[in-house]
């Protein structure tokens, strides 16, 4: 909304407006509007969510040092959800269509993401939705956003890939073309990416602070691919509509995981719940599809894919050989099984998550 109200109306007459139509100036103030509405508007949702007795349901295999948190108001997605949108309803230019795809893939798995979580507390246990309803409904709306990227996706401007064609890091000249394959390809890295930020939102704020640190990643990402000069020099492709979209979108989400951190540290006051888990995992994953950066994403996300992956790993061995890999998973568990304390367990996944970031974009230089 500023970008059409201050460039395109009152710049003629206020020179100074101009400013609105630099990406990075707005990206800037798309993450203070969302840090400043999530920090404002968080004691009252924290407060809704108390009156409506909307508590977390603990699994009774959780360790025992987890089960005090049983109560804890959820669904703190919410917030994170409607900061977003607000930020990026007053930032981002809307006359793209890739920004209405995000904030499609924030609202559908966050509504489905919010089924899950109210069916917990009418349930009073810790099972929501059934698995197979829940992946049905996850990968109907993956595969919306894959067809619609297939149909009408970004064309880069290197003349060198496709819509279809994704990138392989550390290698120059490799951009396969999936063609029809795309849409299965984009659909399960959407899928995986929503479920692997579920597995790893168990401990107060591992979850989302893991998601700043790939938001982050994908928002430097997103400006690159839309500079021409920056992608020209850096050998990436050139995106400049996309760019746009990812890179405020990414900042606006930045600013809400922020301010929800805020209320999420240990010890927490709220959790962000499937609503929050399902709908951050899902835009991250349609990001990296839009700026062509999947397998950049098993990068920047390799928290998520060793949760996902300790999860699987975990039952494969006790299905096949009735024996345990680790303690416990998803992999958190089983290092506080094995004697950390909670807030070593999140910083020093933290930790992790950032040399994974640098090592993302470090390959910028390294292709």
């Amino acid at each position: 909304m500023f970008y059409y109200l201050f460039f395109e109306q009152l710049a003629d007459a206020f020179s100074p407006f101009n400013v609105f139509r630099y990406i990075s100036f707005r990206s800037i103030y798309a993450t203070v509007t969302a840090l400043l509405i999530s920090l404002l508007f968080g004691p009252f949702v924290i407060d809704r969510l108390k009156r409506l007795r909307i508590g977390e349901q603990i699994r009774d295999e959780i360790p025992e040092t987890h089960q005090t948190k049983a109560g804890t108001p959820t669904m703190g997605g919410i917030l994170i959800i409607s900061s977003v949108l607000i930020s990026i309803s007053l930032w981002a230019r809307l006359d793209q269509p890739y920004i209405f795809l995000l904030i499609f893939s924030l609202l559908w798995f966050g509504a489905l993401g919010f089924l899950d979580d109210y069916k917990k507390i009418t349930n009073q246990r810790s099972l929501g939705l059934r698995g197979w309803h829940k992946i049905a409904l996850q990968t109907l709306g993956a595969l919306a956003i894959a067809c619609f990227i297939y149909r009408w996706g970004p064309i880069p401007k290197d003349g060198l890939t496709s819509q279809t064609s994704i990138i392989i890091p550390f290698f120059k000249d490799l951009h396969p073309d999936l063609g029809i394959w795309f849409i299965p390809f984009a659909t399960l890295v959407i899928v995986g990416t929503s479920n692997a930020v579920n597995l790893t939102d168990g401990m107060d704020g591992l979850a989302i602070g893991c998601t700043l640190f790939v938001a982050a990643t994908f928002g430097i990402l997103g400006y690159l691919t839309s500079h021409q000069q920056l992608a020209g020099y850096l050998d990436i492709v050139h995106l400049p509509v996309v760019g746009e979209s990812a890179t405020v979108f990414c900042a606006a989400l930045i600013g809400a995981g922020l301010g929800f951190l805020w209320y999420n540290c240990h010890p927490a006051r709220v959790f962000m719940g499937d609503t929050g888990s399902l709908s951050l995992g899902a835009a991250l994953g349609t990001v990296s599809i839009l700026i062509r950066e999947e397998f950049l994403l098993v990068i920047v996300g390799g928290i998520f894919v060793a949760e996902a992956l300790s999860v699987i790993l975990q039952v494969w061995s006790f299905r096949t050989y009735r024996k345990r890999i680790f303690k416990m998973s998803p992999l958190h568990y089983h290092f506080l099984l094995g004697g950390w304390e909670e807030s070593k367990v999140v910083i020093r996944f933290w930790i992790v998550a950032l040399l994974l970031m640098l090592m993302a974009l470090s390959t910028l230089k390294l292709r």
